[in-house]
């Protein structure tokens, strides 16, 4: 399904390619620059427009999924998504002000990630300190300590937003669509993948060796001490993997929301609790939606570009409705 949405994603647009002539300019571009360098104007739309915004809407999908799945089990709550302990918010805020101060698109991109690092700062403060008195008073103490997390999480947040709104108020008009549009989440422009695609493998490379820690977790506490399982090394982790995972989605392509919220549900409904099913499942079917959004966001009304995040939480509100109101008809 990724590879089909993939090169729907290469082909169609404002200009309609042939499925093979994308992929044969895609991997012309990639393999054989000299020769991509001489090539048609479909070809170069592929190679310097779709293909890097193809990739990074993958990777950045994916990297919010990962990250939703990972919060989702530390936090013990559905609800729980990859901008709820304010990675997002504060590389948003950063970015922002940069905008606002005219700088360079290299220095907005220095900002968002600045943002991120000092949002994963003080998270990372915040949970040495839950966790560790947590572990100090035993096994419920450690339980009780995530709540602490979440509720500082959403203070974080929302100091971002505070901040994000006074600066919104005080843009001039000629800024004001553009950080509108980043704020919302926009791929229009992305023309380096890399950096998202290394982010994800890394996540990944952390993530997945913890999957048979996390399906313990997620039985209990006393049930993971009892086999070994040191749960405050392994939270913290958590914590490092989904916010690096959701700095890096941010900084690539804005504030792209409910991706990480909606996914991991549907692959429980299909594939289980698991989290060695669960966990390259959401990056699949997360890069595999964001793509998905990206298209329709820039061919529906072309050549009027619509914002991504906007199209996903159109898809996502109705998904996430479906899927409380199927839980409780089953309950």
């Amino acid at each position: 399904m990724a590879i089909v949405v993939g090169v729907a994603s290469l082909s169609m647009g404002s200009l309609t390619i042939s499925p093979l002539h994308a992929v044969s300019s895609a991997f012309s571009g990639l393999l054989h620059p000299v020769i991509a360098a001489n090539a048609d104007i479909g070809s170069e739309v592929v190679r310097t427009l779709r293909l890097p915004r193809t990739i990074a809407g993958f990777a950045c999908g994916a990297l919010l999924s990962l990250a939703g799945a990972l919060l989702q089990i530390l936090l013990r709550n559905p609800l729980a998504d990859p901008y709820v302990l304010g990675v997002s918010g504060g590389a948003a805020t950063f970015a922002l002000a940069a905008m606002l101060l005219m700088w360079p698109v290299w220095a907005v991109d220095a900002a968002s990630i600045s943002g991120a690092v000092v949002a994963v700062s003080i998270i990372l403060l915040v949970a040495r300190r839950a966790f560790g008195r947590g572990a100090a008073s035993g096994i419920a103490g450690a339980g009780a300590a995530t709540p602490n997390l979440l509720l500082a999480g959403v203070v974080l947040a929302s100091g971002w937003g505070a901040l994000i709104t006074v600066m919104l108020s005080l843009a001039p008009d000629n800024q004001l669509r553009g950080m509108v549009f980043w704020l919302t989440g926009d791929l229009n422009g992305v023309t380096q993948a890399a950096p998202a695609l290394i982010a994800l493998a890394v996540a990944l490379a952390v993530a997945m060796p913890m999957a048979p820690k996390l399906n313990v977790l997620l039985r209990g506490e006393v049930l993971a001490h009892s086999l070994g399982v040191a749960t405050q090394p392994l939270r913290l982790r958590i914590i490092v993997v989904a916010s690096v995972a959701s700095a890096a989605a941010v900084t690539t392509a804005g504030t792209i929301g409910f991706v990480g919220l909606v996914v991991p549900h549907l692959i429980r409904l299909c594939f289980g609790n698991d989290q060695r099913m669960l966990l390259p499942a959401s990056v699949l079917a997360g890069g595999t939606l964001t793509m998905a959004a990206d298209l329709v966001a820039r061919s529906a009304l072309a050549p009027i570009q619509l914002p991504v995040g906007a199209l996903t939480a159109l898809i996502g509100v109705p998904l996430f409705i479906w899927i409380l109101l199927g839980r409780r008809h089953r309950g």
